[in-house]
């Protein structure tokens, strides 16, 4: 294929014959040495509508295996894992400007280490994942690498939905100094950008123990050189529930707003890991954590400040069995917050104790305390994508404490299990 070409797949089976054996070998869909533009794509497309092509998966390979290229789309297919050990898209090479989209990721779920989408060992930027569903994957989405070496910048992760993994619904690996730059590969500040996505674990699948995970995890930008001024934009995402864990655990540059959070145990942990926690913004997030027979765990904790950077924690409407909100170092500040008990959440809230999809309705109630006297201080976020924007896509009311900026009626989605428009 060369840039411009789509290859259409044809709805049906693709990895086995009419007897339901396995083809010969090379299985899946290998994309290697293939480079589209910017303006001319390759695409590798099912159908627009009806039955999907199905790629099934292997012991011996991952489904799709990316190296080598670049400006490719790989969208609207449906990779059956048939829960063996092969991942379901996996960058074997460097890799950049590939889209990822409307796609369905199944049974890929036959140990923690098994991954729907990965960068692991691979440089890769610029790359874009949207609209997928991820239905109980070992790992959801896992960018980097556990040794810091194989940096993934620049991403743009939107209106996923990644339910019922064993380990993280996602996380992308810290970075160590770059010790080599590919080319092309943007060396200047960017940002990461994890908008609109639906993070959710349940404890009939979720790793316990030494094994648990949070459902979405960041970790630090190089400590100096190429990098090391990037940072992340989370906003816009519903977290509902983790059995055993916090629902987001970060470290470096992190903006984290605009999130509405079910949580069970704590809902956001700011923290060392293998990095440095350094300029941190967390602000309108609506948490309801803990409750009856949750944790005690405190809700929004913020720890480990490095040197020259400074956190801030504002404008949250945080409802909790356990302390609200807890920061820590002399640079960490929480200001102009709604705190209260879980117990209490519904005289501000809709519907806090229904479920996704029926009766779950976190939008403030009309008259509630969450419009407060005076508006928050929202000095210095301007920088950020959105940032005027609340969960809905409405504009920002700064009086409005939480996610959402209104009251009595959401006009907005209704929080559920599924895609974020």
């Amino acid at each position: 294929m060369k840039a411009g070409d789509t290859l259409l797949l044809a709805a049906g089976n693709y990895g086995i014959d009419s007897q339901g054996n396995d083809t010969a070998d090379p299985p899946g869909l290998p994309v290697f040495g293939l480079h589209g533009t910017p303006a001319a794509p390759i695409v590798i497309s099912g159908p627009a509508s009806g039955p999907r092509p199905v790629l099934l998966g292997r012991n011996t390979h991952n489904t799709i295996r990316l190296s080598d290229a670049s400006h490719v789309v790989v969208r609207r297919i449906e990779i059956d894992g048939r829960g063996l050990d092969g991942f379901g898209l996996a960058a074997q090479g460097p890799t950049h400007d590939i889209t990822v989209e409307d796609n369905v990721f199944r049974r890929i779920g036959s140990d923690q280490q098994v991954v729907a989408i990965s960068t692991t060992g691979s440089s890769t930027w610029n790359w874009v994942i949207r609209r997928n569903h991820i239905l109980g994957a070992g790992t959801g989405i896992y960018m980097g690498n556990s040794t810091g070496d194989t940096p993934f910048v620049a991403g743009l992760i939107e209106h996923n939905v990644i339910v019922d993994t064993i380990g993280y619904n996602m996380q992308i690996k810290h970075q160590n100094v770059w010790s080599g730059v590919p080319a092309g590969m943007p060396t200047g500040k960017t940002t990461t950008i994890i908008r609109h996505n639906v993070f959710s674990k349940s404890a009939a699948s979720s790793a316990t123990g030494a094994s648990a995970r949070p459902n979405l995890l960041v970790g630090d930008c190089p400590p100096s050189g190429p990098g090391s001024g990037n940072g992340y934009a989370i906003y816009g995402n519903f977290f509902f529930q983790n059995p055993t864990e916090a629902l987001f655990q970060g470290e470096g540059n992190i903006a984290f707003y605009d999130n509405v959070m079910v949580a069970n145990e704590a809902a956001v942990r700011v923290q060392r890991h293998n990095g440095s926690v350094r300029d941190v913004r967390i602000f309108h997030n609506t948490v309801l954590a803990g409750g009856s027979g949750g944790s005690s765990s405190t809700a929004i904790s913020v720890s480990g400040g490095a040197s020259g950077y400074t956190q801030r924690v504002l404008a949250n409407a945080v409802f909790s069995s356990g302390t609200p909100i807890a920061v820590s170092g002399s640079a960490a500040t929480a200001t102009q917050n709604t705190t209260d008990s879980h117990a209490n959440a519904a005289a501000y809230l809709i519907d806090p104790t229904g479920a996704p999809v029926t009766s779950l309705n976190l939008y403030p109630k009309a008259n509630s305390a969450l419009k407060a006297g005076t508006p928050a201080d929202l000095s210095g976020l301007e920088t950020f994508p959105d940032w005027n924007r609340d969960f809905n896509g409405a504009t920002r009311d700064a009086f409005y404490r939480g996610a959402y900026s209104g009251q009595g009626t959401n006009p907005g989605w209704p929080l559920a299990l599924g895609v974020k428009p």
